[in-house]
């Protein structure tokens, strides 16, 4: 028999992947979603110039390894230096790269338990520990995190705002008076996928390379890119230039580059679309309230939804939900595993929703 070499880390680990697709789901199923739900999607979809762009762009040339073009216009975007930002493969892939370049087997690591999973995927394919601390009244606790970084003496330390899964957001002033207690040594990993659809103010008023953080955006979300894999990081020059010992040069093909740029130009068509996401923010609000359910205040492209039970019927509902047809998500760690998620949808979306969550919950009560 075959004897693969794996490293040890690699041979220790289960073979996983940190979500579950819609589209493995709907093989499993035989049948398409009515209304796909659940993964955080732009459903309105990008600026018609980028779809131009990307069209238009010659497939027979590689993307450019240095992503200068890009890397320039989103410095002039936020008015900062282009030394300050690193394009990658979205977030994720920016996220891998990162650990890769802190992470070291035992070297520990900080998150919240229950936030977006794949800093912890990464962190352990590398074999970091990670550490978990809970949330607080359904935001991540800053000051709880930071005090379990300097007692593990933590080199990451991972928090999103706006928050995944629970669509939470702290004030960038508060962000950064916790900031005061980041121990020294540890690198503040801020993910600010949602931070377009988050009210003003949410972003810390801190200078793009302040060496204590290092922020991760993306194209995914607002700008409606999300097929595209189109993420950056914002730091401090000295840790943007670390990422060139490890990122994959040729991983942005050019169809994204050029469809980022055109995107990132039409601004007008994003906050066409931020405007559609509020709408859709505040009738999924309201389906839910008609059913007797409480939604969370979301600074995202979705909504979670108090069901008012524990994760038992949170889960009952969801797959109440796939059997209707309609895609949607829920956290994964209690407390906050009483709650799904829905993405913002179109109204045609949404109609399908408020028609199956009725008969959903009434199927999950009667379960």
């Amino acid at each position: 028999m075959t004897h693969f070499r794996l490293t040890h880390i690699a041979d220790a680990l289960p073979a996983n992947v940190p979500f579950v697709g819609p589209e493995t789901q709907e093989r499993e199923r035989q049948q398409r979603f009515d209304a796909r739900l659940g993964a955080n999607e732009n459903v309105f979809g990008p600026s018609p110039s980028a779809i131009r762009a990307m069209a238009e762009t010659p497939q027979w040339m590689y993307g450019d390894p240095e992503n200068h073009d890009l890397r320039h216009a989103i410095a002039r975007h936020l008015k900062t230096r282009p030394e300050c930002i690193m394009v990658g493969e979205g977030i994720d892939g920016l996220l891998s790269y990162l650990v890769r370049l802190f992470v070291a087997p035992g070297d520990p690591v900080v998150t919240s338990d229950g936030a977006y999973p794949t800093f912890n995927y990464h962190a352990t394919g590398f074999g970091g520990i990670v550490h978990k601390v809970p949330y607080n009244n359904d935001f991540e606790d800053p000051q709880a995190l930071f005090a379990k970084a300097g007692e593990v003496d933590a080199k990451l330390v991972y928090l999103a705002n706006p928050d995944n899964p629970m669509g939470s957001a702290h004030k960038g002033e508060d962000l950064c008076s916790a900031l005061d207690d980041l121990p020294l040594g540890s690198l503040l990993v801020l993910d600010e996928a949602y931070i377009e659809c988050a009210p003003k103010g949410t972003s810390p008023d801190l200078a793009f390379d302040d060496p204590r953080v290092i922020r991760l955006r993306t194209f995914s979300k607002a700008y409606g890119l999300a097929g595209a894999r189109i993420g950056y990081a914002i730091g401090a020059p000295e840790l943007i230039a670390a990422f060139n010992k490890v990122r994959n040069h040729f991983g942005m093909n050019r169809s994204a580059q050029e469809g980022a740029l055109a995107a990132l130009a039409d601004q007008t068509w994003l906050r066409s679309v931020l405007a559609r996401i509020a709408s859709s923010r505040l009738r999924i609000g309201k389906i839910s309230r008609d059913c007797g359910l409480t939604p969370l205040p979301s600074a995202t492209n979705f909504v979670a939804i108090d069901c008012g039970g524990g994760g038992g019927f949170a889960a009952r509902v969801l797959e109440e939900l796939i059997s209707y047809g309609v895609f949607v998500r829920m956290p994964f760690a209690a407390p906050q595993n009483r709650c799904i998620r829905v993405s913002c949808g179109t109204p045609a979306d949404l109609d399908i929703l408020a028609e199956a969550l009725p008969a959903a919950l009434r199927q999950a009560e009667n379960s």
